[in-house]
């Protein structure tokens, strides 16, 4: 009974699938005593050498004794990992608590199979362990290793931890702490950026491709994809496996991907979804690097789907490979070094310097063909259909670092996790303008992502935080796409309109300034202008130190051959640091005679830009200006404010919880005490239950006091009649404690001293399922809550971030002396949200916080009411040690 309760025992959330260096994938899991023969058989591979630095001599076999010891763990002094790739355990680590000093230091080892020493297995074992460790209430590791371990001394050097060495007797001692610092995070982040770059790169950079299930039926998937596999040459071995033919469009044909004779790099599969099983046993038996799963009947098809669908991540991560799809359109890569188009669209634009992700097959051809009637040259293409494994997330670190992409587009129909959405792009977004379209608003398929319902006000948020430019319809990411990905951004919002059409650039001005940007009276050349005269003013245009943009409006004259003002157009912006628009034949995209060519014929940078409308124009001008200046803004670090008790609050909830309480609010008094380790007063109180209490509360508290209900139905009410103001003395006191005890049928009500007057405010912070910890800033009142007046932010907040949530609200103004009103503290309020920020970042129990009102006047901002509720178990997400979804 024992060992089976050892298998199962081991908390969950512990097991994960990672990614190594070179971009493939492991299982992780606790080591359970069924692993027996596996143990033996791992250590029976390992070469005499890497025995030798493990256990520092000759052990050739592991005796039973500790064939039971290193199996048998109970998951909280003795904790151990495997690393396990198909059947096989690939890696081993563990921790043991020393018995010396406070108990809260281990001792940690690892070792690594020779075959797959070099894959980064030994920082991820120590991530993950360090996890587990902290949790267990582990401070400290120790380490002894040989000295001529260089390997594992690197290990532990570049792990991110401040670590302290002694050395005796060819031992070296190593030891850290494994409390998360900035530097550990900035470690754990970069090695997973570099891993979820490197496994795209297996995806869209192969050096072979093996098509499963390719087809002789020309109505067939497998014919389609292999097709275009060939026509789009491929620079690499195709290699069809059909078991029933030879050959394959004239292409030798192999009966399994074991028996082709090469390395595979990419395998697609094109086979119904009851033959997937054997499909992941060859690829796995062959190392293939990553599967794209083209066939449908999966989660698309309902919850049976959805399982099914389920079991197949799971399996081709346990064989080691990334997936895309299923029911996925398919993935192209233009570089002339690879010339991929393994998707089901039979034509690719030109090579070019976009990349774009999207998950539905039918918009994914849409999309394409969009792309090549504009003449907007893409760099990489995925459609990930259900996009089970590979999400945009996995793409983001893949751009973030190809040079051949200059411009990211992303149609998302869900999240897969936002949070780590809002990480990245925030980072990725400094270099490269990221353009998203988000559809489905408010609705996130169960299969697809971890959260449920994601409002769309919070989406926006979480865009606007992040630096991403949100659009609405595909044509606006299109318009935007052709501006960003050919001229220049703009340095401010000043643009001039230069044309022959006053119409035309009358719309253009009034569209401009409707937008925000500044725009002057319209440079009319007149209809009867000639080339010169149109470049003339086109040039003055952007000579101008006042002008930061120009859109071009143009109209052909009658009988009047165009292309002569088309050369004079390109040679006027030609080399210009300013963007120039046009609405040249009311075309849309790069027209033939405003592109610039590069060595292959394909539009490049320096292309003029043409919409069918000034107003469209605009618009994407619009987007540009709003990127141009977030990104402009110098980046805000994460400053944790001054005079924090973590350690105390952290003591508090545990003290809470060791009490019995789960997934409850706190009482009042708990609250105000935990705000107090953030250095955040909540205006004195006290709670009564009689007359006399409360008049000896208000003596106690000074004059003048509030008395005020407690129960839900009155609490943040005070249109209900909850709350009693400005109590002068004891009588005062008395009447307001008896009328106030007999509206609510409540005896037990607060007395507290009455706060400075102020501006009501509302500081929320809510653990969204989607988003992990979101806070929440707007002003209190039933106006403000009819019309959803609050911003909201993704944390951690740094200190602009702060700033810039509090002045988010429409009703925001007010905070700043609306109609010669006294402005308030607002360095306070900014303060106080930066505050809570750290104390929801610090206690991942936190449920939800809320503060309400928050009294901001010009002398500060002061908390009448707060609330705080602890859930039972922390579910914070994207906080932990770095794992597959």
């Amino acid at each position: 009974m024992a060992r089976e309760r050892a298998e199962t025992s081991f908390p969950r959330h512990w097991v994960a699938d990672v990614l190594t260096s070179d971009g493939g994938v492991v299982h992780l899991r606790p080591i359970v005593p069924s692993d027996s023969e596996r143990i033996v058989a791992f250590h029976g591979r390992l070469s005499e050498r890497t025995r030798y630095l493990r256990y520092f001599g000759p052990y050739p076999t592991m005796p039973q004794r500790d064939v039971l010891n290193f199996t048998t763990v109970d998951h909280h002094d003795r904790v151990a990992f495997v690393a396990v790739l198909g059947d096989d355990i690939i890696a081993v680590g563990r921790y043991e608590r020393l018995p010396e000093g406070d108990g809260n230091s281990a001792e940690v080892a690892f070792v690594v199979a020779d075959a797959h020493q070099g894959r980064g297995l030994g920082p991820i074992l120590l991530e993950h362990l360090a996890g587990a460790a902290a949790e267990n209430g582990v401070n400290m590791f120790v380490a002894e290793v040989l000295a001529e371990n260089r390997n594992m001394v690197t290990v532990f050097r570049e792990a991110g931890y401040q670590v302290s060495r002694s050395f005796e007797g060819g031992v070296l001692r190593l030891e850290f702490a494994i409390d998360p610092s900035e530097a550990l995070l900035s470690v754990r982040n970069s090695r997973e950026r570099a891993a979820e770059a490197r496994s795209v790169r297996n995806v869209l950079s192969p050096r072979s491709v093996a098509v499963i299930g390719a087809s002789t039926d020309s109505s067939k998937v497998g014919n389609a994809v292999l097709a275009n596999l060939l026509a789009g040459n491929f620079t690499g071995p195709v290699y069809p496996v059909n078991a029933d033919h030879r050959s394959v469009r004239g292409v030798r044909a192999y009966a399994t991907v074991h028996d082709i004779p090469d390395p595979v790099d990419l395998a697609i599969a094109a086979v119904p979804a009851d033959a997937i099983d054997a499909v992941l046993d060859d690829c796995l038996d062959k190392g293939v690097k990553a599967l794209l799963v083209v066939s449908g009947g999966f989660g698309e098809t309902g919850p049976a789907g959805q399982e099914s669908e389920r079991r197949l991540v799971l399996a081709a991560r346990a064989h080691g490979m990334r997936l895309i799809g299923p029911n996925a359109l398919g993935v192209a890569n233009t570089d002339p070094e690879f010339g991929l188009n393994a998707t089901l669209a039979p034509h690719l634009p030109t090579p070019g310097n976009v990349g774009f992700f999207c998950q539905s097959g039918a918009l994914g051809i849409a999309i394409l063909d969009e792309a090549a009637n504009r003449r907007l040259g893409l760099s990489t293409f995925v459609s990930a259909g259900n996009r089970a494994d590979v999400s945009g997330n996995d793409l983001l670190q893949y751009w973030d670092s190809d040079p051949a992409t200059e411009v990211i587009l992303l149609y998302l129909e869900s999240f897969g996790n936002p949070r780590k959405f809002t990480r990245i792009a925030r980072r990725v977004a400094r270099s490269k303008p990221i353009i998203a379209v988000k559809s489905g608003r408010g609705a996130v398929p169960p299969a697809h992502a971890i959260g449920a319902d994601i409002d769309d006000s919070i989406v926006r948020a979480l865009f606007a935080q992040a630096g991403v430019i949100q659009v609405d319809t595909i044509s606006e990411l299109f318009d935007c796409a052709v501006l960003f990905g050919n001229q220049p951004l703009p340095v401010g919002p000043r643009v001039a309109v230069v044309g022959n059409s006053t119409a035309l650039g009358v719309l253009a001005v009034d569209a401009a300034r409707a937008k925000g940007l500044h725009a002057s009276t319209p440079i009319d050349v007149g209809p009867q202008a000639g080339p010169e005269n149109f470049a003339e003013a086109v040039s003055s245009a952007l000579a101008a130190s006042d002008i930061d943009a120009v859109i071009v409006v143009f109209v052909p004259p009658v009988a009047v051959e165009v292309e002569p003002f088309a050369a004079a157009l390109g040679n006027a912006v030609r080399g210009s640091d300013k963007p120039v628009l046009s609405t040249f034949l009311a075309t849309e995209g790069i027209p033939d005679v405003l592109a610039v060519r590069g060595p292959s014929g394909h539009p490049i940078r320096g292309s003029v830009p043409s919409y069918s409308s000034p107003e469209r124009a605009v618009a994407a001008l619009a987007a540009a200006w709003r990127y141009s200046s977030w990104r402009s803004r110098p980046v805000s670090n994460l400053v944790r404010p001054k005079s924090i008790d973590s350690e105390g609050a952290k003591n508090l909830v545990e003290r809470w919880r060791s009490a019995g309480n789960r997934g409850r609010w706190l009482s009042d008094f708990e609250t105000a005490e935990l705000l107090a380790c953030y250095g955040l007063e909540v205006v004195p109180f006290r709670v009564v239950t009689d007359e006399d209490e409360a008049v000896a509360a208000a003596d106690e508290l000074g004059y003048p006091v509030a008395v005020k209900a407690t129960g839900e139905r009155w609490r943040h009410r005070p249109d209900l009649g909850g709350v009693r103001l400005d109590m002068a003395d004891a009588s005062a006191v008395r009447v307001a404690y008896r009328n106030l005890a007999a509206d609510s049928g409540e005896p037990l009500l607060h007395v507290q001293r009455m706060a400075v007057k102020g501006i009501g405010c509302v500081v929320r912070v809510q653990d969204d399922p989607s988003f992990g910890s979101l806070i929440s800033f707007g002003l209190a009142g039933v106006i403000s809550d009819l019309l959803g007046d609050r911003a909201f932010r993704v944390l951690p907040l740094t200190e602009d971030e702060a700033a810039q949530l509090i002045d988010a609200p429409k009703a925001a103004p007010l905070l700043s002396g609306y109609r010669n009103a006294v402005p308030v503290d607002k360095k306070a309020l900014i303060d106080l949200v930066q505050r809570i920020s750290a104390l929801a970042e610090d206690i991942p129990d936190i449920r939800e916080i809320s503060c309400e009102p928050v009294l901001a006047s010009a002398d500060g901002a002061q908390i009448t009411d707060a609330r705080v509720r602890i859930g039972p178990e922390p579910t914070k997400a994207d906080l932990g040690p770095r794992r597959l979804r």
